[in-house]
């Protein structure tokens, strides 16, 4: 890949902006920055006001690797690879993590734990771990190196994490406590993430890889079946990259009679720009605001 390559800029598929965001005040403003395959996808909350007043999202190059994409959209954006922020969080998006219970992990072990689930390629690969204070829990994961290597360096001390946490984070948020068991899906490119939570405590997480909608409802079955859940009785939230009369929503409708959209976190602002995407969307890139 050459450099010209790399640097060619991400088309924007949303850049949505509230008036009131003053770019020469970052350290007024979290930036929250989501890679993966559906591409790159970037917001910011004003921290005094609990609002996310930016929201942009960004079609994936193809010839190109995570590092390179986020490359390419800094050098040519007015807030990305800029310092000076409240906080910054990256949260990855792929297949290769695994989530233990804190007691049980031991910092420098994060390889050895995740080669159960992924042999890490570390010419390409590192290997982080993120804990879940309030959850008791940590998760473990591979990141592309060059990705991880540049946000350490543009941003020193940001925070990155995998997107399921993003996820568990904004799912035990606005959970009930003494709740029965429930089932989540959040749907990417290709890929579907499966959460069930009881009493606001994580007791399942997977991302299954899908190319049909026989796929995608073949595992939100097996897995309502393994944790002997009903799908005419109990209930799916889903959020993700779909819409209402889409192939991948409607096969949902046929199998499973209690299935609705989910909402943007709770107890979060969101600027009325924001109003042009449906609320079931970005779900992870919101729920940054709630990881620590």
């Amino acid at each position: 890949m050459s450099a010209a390559t790399a640097l060619v800029p991400p088309v924007a598929l949303h850049r949505l902006r509230d008036e009131t965001l003053d770019p020469g005040q970052l350290a007024s403003y979290n930036l929250y920055l989501t890679a993966g395959p559906a591409g790159l996808r970037l917001g910011v909350a004003d921290v005094r006001r609990n609002k996310f007043v930016v929201l942009e999202d960004y079609a994936p190059t193809t010839a190109s690797s995570l590092a390179g994409q986020l490359q390419a959209l800094a050098s040519q954006h007015d807030l990305v690879g800029q310092t000076g922020w409240n906080h910054v969080r990256l949260a990855v998006q792929n297949r290769f993590f695994t989530q233990l219970p804190a007691p049980l992990f031991r910092p420098g072990d994060e390889e050895p734990y995740l080669r159960l689930h992924h042999a890490p390629d570390l010419q390409h690969e590192t290997v982080q771990h993120y804990q879940h204070a309030s959850l008791d829990l940590v998760s473990v994961f591979a990141a592309e190196k060059n990705l991880a290597d540049w946000f350490r360096r543009i941003y020193p001390q940001g925070r990155l994490l995998h997107q399921t946490s993003a996820l568990l984070e904004g799912v035990v948020h606005q959970s009930e406590q003494g709740g029965a068991r429930r089932i989540y899906l959040s749907i990417g490119h290709l890929e579907l993430t499966i959460l069930a939570v009881r009493d606001k405590r994580p007791e399942f997480c997977n991302v299954f890889p899908f190319s049909t909608p026989e796929d995608l409802i073949y595992y939100t079955i097996l897995v309502m079946q393994e944790l002997q859940l009903n799908p005419d009785q109990d209930s799916v939230v889903v959020w993700g990259d779909l819409m209402h009369d889409s192939e991948l929503f409607t096969i949902l409708r046929k199998y499973i009679r209690h299935i609705r959209f989910g909402n943007r976190p709770f107890d979060l602002g969101y600027s009325y720009r924001l109003n042009d995407v449906f609320e079931y969307r970005f779900f992870e890139l919101y729920a940054l605001h709630l990881c620590e």
